[in-house]
């Protein structure tokens, strides 16, 4: 019997292994055309890790094979007028014309001009909007809106979970189409907890249900990247939601680990929830390959009396540039007097990175505030040391210790904020799809800068002098998160 040469089998599957990476690099320069700095960690990763290398790299970042059919609205000819429309609002704005009701609004011009050139987001000013920064409250109003809705419910999470909370809302939509009420429910096919013999229930009841970018394998799925990480409600294209509570009981503080669930959603009403209907028809295309008609149906006239500026404005890895990270570094540079930021995770670019730190350079009173509870270890390491490079420039930061804290931000001069779902990282501005309105509306800012006021009483501050003395092993750990910091 022929013994088995296990050093040369060792050295077999390893020149196997370099091959492979060799293929991913050739891959990795010469066709995902990646940011510099995420390919040189790719790079560093395959060499380092031979053959584990790859396998991550397929799960987490390849992109040769991702889906171009996200951008069809600007082909489709439905929504031609509504190009129009966005058209004929930037002329406006261009030729100065006087567009604010609230004239302390009037600096920020360029900021709409520039949303509305770089993502064609319609600026409206007909909006009423209800700020949100508790779960119970939150969930108590979208489903007392559900319970009154007669024509359709466009529902759209990233989580949906298995327990009290994702069964009360799936068994009010059923009740609603049974009712004759139309109701689509579109979840990420990662994120989604909720088992397909529950979601089956609603089809039965007349309902319609979609998993965005599902895999092919049952009970894997190996698209890591690209998922869809909004959450939009729309009810009878009158009343729209948007913000950061996905659907399960840790959203209502019910998950021990986490504690109470600080976040911040909006409500609104007027034409900025038919942008938010138009999110929701391009994600439902390609989901559910179903295409909904630009109809009065859906597009109502808004009722008139409110006045809150509104942009929504989404990203995704379907579009050539971050539209959302572009809109805060462009808050951040019109900042006069203060910044306020509150994001689970952040891990910035330079472009962030450099604003920030030149707007606390210049004298304005830069406010951060992260949670002390990493939900994501590697996130949360490389989050502190990336808070830790602006205390050096001045900004202030806080460390959010009431619970989770899952409120994604941002205020300027307590007169401009957006509130969304994307977070202040990478995987945010480019790997996931996005949603945020940025908003233009003195009392709302107020509230929302308030409420991080607030947050502070139940916070500590993380200054210079005490993030120096952490200890080596921190330091460590904030090390090796911060190099993957491009790929996490």
């Amino acid at each position: 019997m022929q013994q088995i040469n296990w050093a040369e089998v060792g050295a077999r599957l390893l020149t196997f292994a370099y091959l492979i990476n060799l293929l991913f690099t050739i891959m990795i320069v010469f066709l995902e055309r990646k940011k510099p700095t995420s390919t040189l960690v790719w790079l560093l990763t395959l060499f380092v890790l031979p053959g584990v290398g790859a396998i991550l790299y397929f799960f987490l970042a390849q992109n040769i094979l991702r889906r171009k059919s996200f951008a069809f609205a600007e082909r489709d000819e439905d929504y031609r007028q509504r190009n129009l429309d966005l058209l004929q609002s930037i002329r406006r704005l261009h030729e100065g014309g006087k567009i604010f009701r609230d004239s302390r609004l009037e600096p920020y011009r360029d900021i709409i001009q520039f949303l509305q050139v770089q993502s064609r987001a319609l600026y409206s000013q007909d909006n009423e909007l209800r700020v949100f920064t508790d779960g119970r409250a939150k969930f108590n109003d979208l489903f007392g809106q559900i319970r009154t809705a007669r024509d359709h419910v466009h529902v759209l999470y990233y989580i949906l979970k298995k327990d009290e909370l994702g069964r009360g809302l799936l068994d009010l939509l059923i009740r609603k189409a049974q009712e004759g009420v139309e109701v689509r429910l579109l979840v990420d096919a990662i994120g989604n907890a909720m088992p397909r013999r529950e979601l089956a229930r609603l089809k039965r009841a007349g309902g319609h249900v979609a998993r965005f970018f599902p895999s092919f394998f049952t009970f894997i799925n190996l698209k890591l990247n690209y998922r869809n990480h909004r959450k939009i409600v729309v009810i009878d294209g009158q009343t729209g939601y948007v913000g950061g509570f996905n659907v399960g009981n840790e959203y209502l503080g019910l998950k021990k680990s986490m504690g109470y669930w600080r976040d911040t959603h909006l409500r609104i009403r007027g034409s900025a929830v038919h942008d938010l209907q138009t999110r929701f028809f391009q994600d439902w295309l390609l989901a559910a390959r179903e295409k909904l008609p630009v109809s009065e149906r859906y597009y109502p006239q808004p009722q008139d009396g409110a006045a809150s500026g509104v942009q929504i404005v989404s990203c995704g890895p379907d579009r050539e540039h971050e539209d959302i990270k572009l809109g805060f570094v462009k808050m951040i540079h019109a900042a006069k007097k203060s910044i306020y930021i509150q994001t689970p995770y952040f891990i910035p670019d330079e472009s962030i990175s450099e604003s920030l730190a030149i707007a606390a350079l210049s004298g304005i009173d830069v406010n951060l505030m992260i949670p002390c509870k990493p939900d994501h270890p590697f996130v949360y390491w490389a989050t502190c040391s990336f808070v830790g490079d602006l205390l050096q420039s001045g900004v202030k930061a806080y460390v959010y210790k009431g619970g989770f804290l899952h409120s994604k931000t941002i205020v300027v001069d307590d007169r401009i904020a957006s509130v969304g779902t994307a977070n202040f990282d990478i995987r945010s501005f480019r790997l996931n799809y996005e949603v945020n309105a940025f908003i233009y509306d003195v009392p709302t800012a107020k509230a929302l800068q308030a409420a991080f006021i607030k947050d502070i009483a139940a916070s500590d501050e993380l200054t210079l002098d005490g993030y120096r003395r952490r200890s080596p092993f921190i330091m460590f750990k904030e090390s090796i998160s911060r190099l993957l910091a491009p790929i996490l």
